[in-house]
């Protein structure tokens, strides 16, 4: 019987790094190709992106890649274009209109050729191979997010990453319920669902009322008003001009990543900002501070973020006062927390307003389905199987209680995590092989892997330091000469002890070693090897241990 493989290479289980292939008559097919972000053990890690070496060998394999969709503009799901892309051969790529214009200016700022091609929700599915692919808006935190109806030959899938049904949002462009209903009638083998909202239940809450909310916080600033929010977060960021305009303020957008949105926004119509309302910050000196409201990125406390460095007194424009206002218009996505909460802390320190969601309500609405609307997508595409994406496992587990609330039994429920293939027929699915995926971090700057044994040593590093123990070896017999000199840092020992006991170690490993040195590579090996071993037996610490052998 025929089947298709549906392997998610980054999505479920951990949020970000989204990136699905669904592979057919060796056609590979590739939703999403998104970013992941380090947490606090992930030391001088920039960015995490999806593991492709699946796809790799699939091509060398004679496979081919037909085609990716992109379902929306934030970066958990386009972030990684300009690291995969030029790892892979030219294959189209589609988005709606927006999110091409986001994910074609971040492979500009890379220096990339690659273009990705737009496509407006009201053209005809495009057909990739023995793929054929709908977009079908919904409603989320960035305009133009779709969802994905592929067709093919063993049967539906419904693509559904992240949504939300918001009946009033401020654009006034709803879910398009009748594509939905659509597609369920044509009949939807699998329902790849967003599950991130289901730990709270009825609705997410809808764009539109915040206005008033956001209103009144800005009008109450006594000095300057700082917001942040998501730099796609376009909605947001028209509600907040749109206020600051009545209350006759002016708005700087401060942050690179919230000035680049905001004019590809401009030029794709979907913010209108008075030319008299906008300023630039090297104009905000002529302006009274209760006059200006600054929009500003770093909503999530990203340490080198516009948001953090005027926290940390650190901008060299922007001072902040004890009559300012800060207000933070964003959830904290999941692994952000301590970051968020630390920068909320330096600012209470401060003596300044700080508003935020937790204790301030209608500052925030999530972009995410809760869990009516993520029933009422199960109600409308009425699928045989479901494969809950997007959440970590907790949400996922939630999930599937949601789905067997509704009918649903344990064996058309499909909880995977990455690399887990699930093998469709016309019937249904069955998990599959669990395919081998990697964390693959990247440096960010240069878009170069960083391997995993450099991450360990820093871990080393950060939990028992550093050891060096340069020893001399007469080459003659491979014996030690002299006393080893060993210097330490973020390890707390007696040097004295520790260089004593490393000498007899070593003394002691050597002898059994007697002879010629041909092999100066492993000699280095097996010095740090004894020191190693010595240093865990005696004191119960693993540092870093630096060999340094000197030849005599």
């Amino acid at each position: 019987m025929d089947t298709l493989s549906l392997i998610p290479l980054g999505g479920p289980g951990n949020v970000t790094r989204n990136m699905y292939i669904y592979e057919y008559n060796n056609q590979i097919l590739i939703v999403d190709c998104g970013l992941g972000f380090p947490d606090e053990t992930m030391f001088g890690v920039d960015l995490l992106v999806p593991d492709i070496t699946y796809i790799l060998n699939a091509i060398q394999s004679g496979k081919k890649i037909v085609g990716m969709c992109i379902s929306h503009g934030h970066e958990d799901h386009l972030g990684a274009l300009p690291f995969i892309l030029p790892q892979l051969p030219n294959f189209p790529i589609f988005a709606t209109p927006l999110t091409a214009s986001f994910c074609n200016e971040k492979l500009k700022e890379f220096g990339l050729d690659h273009r990705v091609q737009s496509i407006p929700f009201t053209s005809n599915q495009k057909i990739l191979g023995d793929f054929s692919v709908s977009f079908i808006h919904v409603t989320h935190s960035v305009p133009d997010t779709s969802h994905m109806f592929i067709k093919t030959p063993i049967g539906n899938f419904y693509h559904g990453s992240d949504f939300k049904f918001d009946d009033m949002p401020w654009d006034k462009k709803v879910s398009d319920y009748q594509k939905i209903t659509q597609a369920g009638n044509e009949g939807v083998l699998c329902l790849l669902s967003d599950c991130l909202g289901t730990e709270k239940k009825g609705n997410s809450g809808s764009e539109t009322p915040l206005y008033d909310s956001l209103y009144k916080a800005i009008q109450e600033s006594k000095g300057k008003c700082l917001v942040t929010t998501y730099s796609s977060h376009i909605a947001r960021l028209n509600q907040i001009i749109q206020a600051s305009e009545t209350l006759g303020k002016k708005v700087c957008f401060i942050g690179r990543s919230l000035i680049k949105a905001k004019e590809i926004a401009i030029k794709m119509g979907y913010i209108k900002l008075d030319g008299n309302t906008e300023i630039q910050i090297d104009e905000l000196e002529r302006c009274s501070d209760s006059s200006i409201v600054l929009l500003v990125a770093g909503s999530q406390g990203q340490e080198n973020s516009s948001m953090a460095r005027i926290v940390n007194g650190e901008h060299k424009e922007i001072k902040l006062t004890s009559q300012d206002t800060i207000i933070f218009s964003s959830d904290t996505i999941p692994g952000n927390e301590v970051l968020v909460n630390s920068m909320i802390d330096e600012i209470s320190k401060k003596g300044i307003r700080v508003l935020y969601p937790k204790i301030h309500v209608g500052l925030h609405v999530s972009g995410h389905g809760s869990w009516d609307e993520l029933v009422k997508l199960i109600q409308l595409t009425k699928p045989k199987t479901l494969l809950p994406i997007g959440g970590n496992f907790r949400h996922m587990a939630l999930y599937k209680q949601l789905a067997k609330e509704n009918g649903y039994t344990e064996g058309t429920i499909f909880l995977v995590e990455d690399g887990q293939e699930v093998v469709f027929n016309q019937n249904g699915g069955r998990l599959g092989r669990k395919i081998p995926v990697r964390n693959v971090f990247v440096d960010e700057i240069t878009g170069e892997e960083l391997e995993s044994f450099v991450l360990r040593d820093r871990q080393k590093l950060s939990e028992s330091g550093i050891v060096i123990i340069m020893v001399e070896i007469d080459s003659s017999n491979g014996q030690l000469v002299g006393k080893p000199d060993i210097i330490t840092r973020g390890f707390a020992v007696n040097i004295e002890r520790l260089t004593a006991g490393v000498e007899r170690e070593l003394c002691k490993s050597l002898k059994k070693k007697n002879g010629l040195v041909s092999n100066w590579t492993y000699m280095r090996k097996f010095v740090g090897e004894v020191c190693e071993r010595f240093i865990l037996r005696k004191l119960r610490k693993r540092p870093l241990v630096l060999p340094v052998v000197i030849e005599v």
